[in-house]
């Protein structure tokens, strides 16, 4: 091949063993990161509980920080920002990555509990774009808070330890499913009937809903709850299995919750790594990205961009946007050979390829697309050439097969440049999602290089 032509690398034909070593301990953090933070909120505490051991500190409006300070803020606990004060006036800019912890589950309902037929159940509501069938003969777990009205909080998490019970929603055995087999994949299953059982086991000491009550009296003896405190809980269901390696080389990783947190760890773990920086370095942990980034820890709000004129105290903020430059870093669609026609093939990314970039976003005719800009493009190339970094371009699948968005268009708004880049993934939006670790560790080594050297 000429050298006017360009083909994607793979990884395990460019790192050495050395590197390829690196790669298998850095993703071990990684699953724990995962196991640990099966919702955003135990995603926030658990990435503030390493950063804080790295030395960051709460972040407070109106103190004046000097070069080196390492702070957070955790917003409503659902979200978070991690900064690392640079050497230069913010008016030369914030380097900001910015990736969604929050990932599709199902969430109680206001009133879930009921019984019917010897069981009891949970009724829930799904979140964000799943695929119901994926979620049903599987086991779940509890996960969550419960707000009692005396101010106090009681954290709920049953089914992640092995020694846990689990839950699970039931399916119809085959031989009575013969009219279920004739609908569409996407009616087959409906949002009502995704419940969640919960237990067969009467209280005898009670006259009528035996089980129901038993249940009750159960989340009381372990959590000094009552069934009215149920109304301001926010309890999620998610699968009960934690990370995995996959294959027998153990290159891939099999969990739940890989979108977007396979990008939240490499742009945080990045920045821990990250000392004396030019530029005032910015990590972003938003939430309610599955749902179109709304409410006060989306990025539709204001949090990250009040925190960010906060630094900017006694300076122009409207130059330090317009120097600042974004990492958007959320997801995209690895090529799947078992399902290549959704794919265009010439644009598609491949595992182990290195980080996806995607020079735009949105879906049919580039609608909510963030669409960024070539200078931007080339100069954020030219620092991963220097670092050694992999990375390949991308498209999510073929122009009128579907399409996605992330949260870069609302960086975008502030005027600050943004560019979509993330790791390519399989069964993406499913329980059980699968990324490659050579892709994960070379997002870590991309962000380190941003931070650093834009």
């Amino acid at each position: 091949m000429s050298d006017l032509s360009y083909q994607n690398k793979n990884a395990f034909d460019v790192l050495s063993e050395a590197e390829l070593n690196e790669v298998s301990e850095y993703c071990e953090g990684y699953k724990k990161f995962l196991d640990n933070g099966k919702t955003e909120r135990m995603c926030v505490e658990y990435a503030v509980s390493l950063a804080e051991k790295e030395g960051f500190k709460p972040f407070e409006d109106g103190k004046k920080y000097k070069a080196g300070d390492k702070v957070y803020l955790s917003q409503k606990k659902h979200a978070a920002i991690f900064a690392v004060i640079g050497t230069e006036s913010p008016e030369k800019g914030f380097n900001i990555t910015a990736a969604h912890v929050d990932a599709p589950r199902l969430d109680l309902k206001p009133s879930p509990l009921y019984e019917d037929n010897g069981m009891a159940f949970f009724k829930t509501h799904y979140y964000g774009g799943i695929r119901k069938y994926q979620w049903v003969t599987r086991p779940l777990a509890l996960c969550g808070v419960v707000c009692k009205k005396d101010g106090t909080s009681v954290k709920v998490n049953i089914g992640s330890d092995p020694g846990d019970p689990v839950f699970m929603i039931t399916d119809l055995l085959p031989h009575l499913a013969k009219d279920q087999a004739q609908k569409p994949l996407a009616t087959a299953f409906t949002g009502e009937g995704l419940n969640v059982l919960l237990g067969s086991k009467p209280d005898n000491n009670e006259e009528k809903d035996k089980i129901r009550e038993y249940v009750l009296k159960a989340l009381n003896q372990k959590y000094g709850i009552a069934e009215k405190d149920l109304f301001t809980a926010e309890i999620t269901v998610v699968p009960a299995d934690n990370a995995r390696d996959v294959g027998f080389d153990r290159s891939l990783i099999a969990a739940y919750g890989h979108d977007d947190r396979v990008c939240a760890y490499p742009c945080f773990t990045a920045l821990l790594k990250t000392k004396a920086p030019k530029k005032t370095c910015v990590c972003v942990f938003a939430d309610k990205e599955e749902i179109g980034s709304v409410g006060v820890t989306g990025l539709r709000s204001d949090f990250m961009n009040n925190f960010l004129l906060a630094l900017c105290d006694g300076y122009n903020s409207r130059i330090a946007f317009a120097n600042s430059a974004a990492i958007s870093s959320d997801v995209a669609a690895a090529f799947d050979p078992n399902y290549p026609e959704v794919f265009e093939k010439h644009n598609a990314a491949c595992i182990n390829c290195g980080p996806a970039i995607c020079k735009y976003t949105g879906h049919g005719g580039k609608s909510g697309a963030s669409d960024a800009c070539p200078e931007f493009i080339s100069k954020l190339l030219a620092i991963f050439d220097e670092a050694n970094v992999l990375y390949q371009f991308t498209e999510l699948g073929k122009v009128d097969q579907g399409g996605g968005g992330t949260v870069s268009q609302f960086i975008a708004d502030r005027n600050i440049e943004v560019l979509d880049i993330g790791v390519a993934m399989l069964s993406m939006h499913a329980p059980c999602e699968v990324a490659a670790k050579t892709d994960i560790y070379m997002l870590d080594r991309l962000c380190k290089a941003f931070y650093e050297k834009y």
